[in-house]
């Protein structure tokens, strides 16, 4: 019989015994100027989407009583700080020798009207590929369900409650564009009941052609420094899938690139290099918002530039000098 429902951040798992292995977040969300992340962690996100599946990083124990640290609590303000209150501030110039302000009438034509409100994207209507099989324990991908798949389950029978639309943080408050729910703490906020019901929960989506859905990205940012012996170039594109992305030092001239990402972008090119290179001493490196290249010179010569297509400036890049292509 389940124990219940594990409350840790990133976890959110029904388990079945207390010393089942969980893996979640400690600490609590960081929300700040316009980057999302966790205090635990180093990776910040812009998007909400992206924040929620950021992989969490301690192991520990399930819990059904969220251990979370709660914010410190604001210090008071400084003794030597003085506060005026609005309602006992006096003028410096009596009340009597003051001119009282003058009341300018404001038409209704002339007043600036209040913004109204965008209305929410429809939802999409989206349904699982009947064709594809839902692994045990697939989570629902609508917001705030968190329903999972069991097998041999009734399917006629779900009821997928959720946010179709999409999160607000504004000035504190935390809500949903779908429904009129604000709350503070980001705890309410993830606890706000969904205001949709779907037949059928989202577990797998529809089948989709991955390659009509990608994006083609025409450039990239780069720049690079160099020693007598290697050129070290950092090509900037951010969310590198590596199980399907593609790097060959196809020639000493050129590096020819096939980079997919995880979010259905992709940059292909045969990139001349200003230099000959070894390619079989050459190396690469795939982070999170780039493609790190270490190019093994063929002559040792000084490359003022990256690509053998750009103009040369002039300037040959020494060691530890980045120079931006």
């Amino acid at each position: 019989m389940a124990v219940g429902k594990c409350v840790h951040k990133g976890c959110g798992k029904t388990f079945s015994h207390e010393d089942e292995e969980c893996v979640y977040h400690p600490g609590p969300p960081v929300f700040h100027e316009g980057q999302k992340g966790w205090k635990c962690c180093k990776t910040r996100v812009l998007t909400f989407d992206e924040f929620m599946t950021i992989p969490p990083c301690t192991t520990g124990k399930h819990s059904t009583v969220d251990d979370t640290p709660a914010p410190p609590p604001a210090g008071p303000a400084p003794e030597d700080t003085p506060t005026l209150k609005p309602e006992v501030a006096q003028s410096a110039e009596p009340a009597s020798q003051q001119d009282p302000a003058p009341r300018v009438p404001v038409s209704a034509a002339t007043a600036t009207p209040r913004p109204t409100a965008s209305p929410a994207p429809p939802e999409a209507d989206e349904s699982d590929d009947p064709d594809t099989s839902i692994p045990a324990n697939a989570t629902c991908k609508r917001k705030n369900c968190g329903a999972t798949h069991k097998s041999g389950s009734d399917r006629s029978a779900e009821e997928c409650v959720h946010h179709p639309g999409a999160p607000i943080f504004h000035e504190g408050s935390k809500g949903w564009t779908c429904c009129k729910r604000r709350v503070l703490e980001f705890d309410e906020f993830l606890r706000i009941p969904g205001c949709r019901t779907k037949t059928k929960h989202l577990f797998v989506g529809p089948k989709k052609d991955e390659e009509a859905q990608e994006q083609v990205v025409e450039s990239v940012r780069s720049d690079f420094y160099q020693t007598s012996a290697s050129v070290m170039a950092s090509l900037y594109l951010k969310n590198i899938d590596k199980s399907k992305s593609k790097v060959e030092f196809s020639s000493p001239t050129a590096v020819s690139l096939d980079l997919r990402t995880t979010d259905k972008k992709r940059f292909e090119q045969e990139m001349p290099l200003f230099g000959a290179i070894v390619p079989e001493k050459s190396k690469f490196k795939i982070m999170g918002t780039k493609l790190e290249l270490e190019l093994a010179k063929a002559d040792g010569a000084g490359w003022p530039v990256l690509r053998g297509d750009d103009r040369p400036t002039g300037e040959i890049i020494q060691t530890g000098k980045a120079g931006r292509a």
